[in-house]
């Protein structure tokens, strides 16, 4: 029996919030009184139905994700003969297609994963993600791989983001120079549209393998498909214990009561704030190295998903919080001061992790100085532990509300789990902000803008909407 099976395990494994220190009974009239959380439950009820309805009617196609076994069948079977030659997975893609991989990359892989020797990695690939087209970056990152045995995951879901499209083509003519384009044809995996898109037509006149992605999921939602998925078996994450963990706190909201549902309760915590506090700066501060990607990941979530001119009536709102990624221990030495004596703007959330896989003691040396024997004979562990626990408390001390998303430690089942709660509470928050947070109206301007500069047929208007624009003044030059 797996271990996610037993469920003495699982519910050892379940991830919780702490909202204490986010309660006026703590902070003051800054926080929140229990009667201004209970005066949303009618909101909440209204919410659950609704998000029901759009679960099963297939708007919300992120909540079937953790249940579609069969792409991952799909993932494994396209993964196992890159484990005979492939030392390195190589994947092009930006925000969506990139930040949940890299979240899952440095929460479960060892931190030297590239470095170390197949065998170490128990001949897993390397994986390395492409997502900027800093010309510096991706030809140093390129430079040091062995393209003999690279295989490339070629990721957009509509199959025309630009920066994707450049790396494709650069590493298709790299890769074909070393290998030959037969060769190269059975490397390159590309993960896209089912049915429409570049990509997917290049995919079918080509023969290039694919794996799709729902045309339900929006990119930032997609961590669970394929999108997330082949990285992470190639990298020899256990998806299946992923995506186990998805399913358990995804069954965990769907039957508790709208008042005692984790991730509406996560969600009206940052909408109460951003709101009737008027604290529009969200801080997520992981207490673990390893969590900070699962930070960027979160801020793009919570950015474009509830970032909105209008709302759901057309009305101009301006609506959403900005999310702000910290980590614990780090950014106590850098953000900290502005979080407890800077501009009373922010909500901290915490993720506190209670055990890592590693117990690292502090050696009992010169003792005589008290500077430092107090430290000897404890542990990094509870160094950590300390540092947040403080942390916590000296903002609270200062009036300065925080909350903590507990985890029991880093594993694929826990951050199925986180996965699952944030993106959850992100379209519930949109319900409250009454924004729809599956689209991103904000960005297409600039890409628009973009294709026409690169002279992409059919976007000439946007070039000349830019020639057209007032010249820069030399006067605002400084040289």
């Amino acid at each position: 029996m797996k271990r996610y099976q037993d469920p003495a395990w699982t519910d050892g494994m379940a991830v919780s919030l702490d909202y204490n220190y986010a309660m006026a009974d703590f902070v003051g009239r800054v926080g929140l009184t229990s009667q201004e959380l209970q005066a949303l439950n009618p909101r909440l009820s209204s919410l659950h139905e609704d998000l029901s309805a759009r679960r099963e009617d297939g708007r919300l196609g992120f909540f079937k994700l953790p249940y579609q076994t069969e792409i991952l069948e799909e993932v494994q079977k396209l993964a196992k003969p890159l484990f005979e030659w492939c030392w390195d997975l190589v994947v092009l893609g930006i925000g969506g297609s990139a930040l949940g991989t890299q979240a899952l990359y440095q929460a479960l892989c060892h931190p030297q994963h590239n470095r170390l020797s197949p065998a170490r990695r128990q001949h897993k690939c390397g994986l390395h993600i492409l997502d900027n087209v800093d010309p510096d970056y991706c030809y140093g990152v390129l430079d040091g791989l062995d393209l003999r045995r690279v295989a490339v995951n070629v990721i957009s879901k509509s199959g025309g983001t630009a920066e994707t499209l450049a790396q494709f083509l650069f590493l298709y003519q790299l890769l074909k120079g070393r290998i030959g384009e037969d060769r190269l044809r059975q490397r390159l995996i590309l993960t896209t549209d089912p049915e429409k898109g570049v990509l997917r037509r290049l995919a079918e006149r080509e023969g290039f393998k694919t794996l799709p992605v729902p045309p339900e999921v929006g990119g930032r939602y997609s961590v669970l498909s394929a999108v997330g998925l082949l990285p992470a078996v190639v990298a020899g994450i256990n998806a299946d214990e992923l995506l186990a963990g998805a399913r358990y706190m995804d069954v965990r909201l769907k039957t508790a009561v709208p008042e005692e549902n984790l991730a509406y309760r996560l969600a009206a915590l940052f909408y109460l704030f951003a709101t009737a506090k008027s604290r529009p700066m969200l801080v997520f501060m992981p207490y673990a190295r390893s969590l900070a990607s699962l930070g960027d990941w979160f801020c793009q979530l919570w950015a474009e998903s509830l970032g909105k001119a209008h709302d759901l009536e057309g009305r101009l709102v301006h609506a959403g919080s900005t999310p702000v990624r910290a980590l614990g221990t780090t950014d106590q030495h850098s953000q900290l001061q502005l979080y407890i004596e800077g501009p009373p703007d922010k909500l901290i959330t915490f993720v506190e992790v209670a055990n890592f896989q590693h117990r690292v003691e502090i050696p009992a040396l010169w003792g005589d100085q008290d500077d430092l024997g107090y430290l000897g004979c404890r542990s990094f562990n509870e160094l950590l532990q300390t540092e947040y626990t403080a942390t916590a408390f000296n903002l609270m001390r200062a009036g300065r509300p925080n909350l903590t998303i507990k985890v029991p430690e880093i594993n694929p089942f826990t951050l199925g789990q986180l996965f699952m709660l944030l993106e959850t509470a992100t379209v519930a928050a949109g319900f409250l902000f009454n924004v729809n947070p599956l689209d991103q109206p904000g960005v297409e301007g600039g890409k628009k803008t973009t294709y026409g500069l690169m002279g992409r047929p059919g976007f000439e208007a946007y070039q000349q909407e830019f020639a057209s624009s007032p010249p820069l003044r030399e006067e605002y030059l400084v040289k």
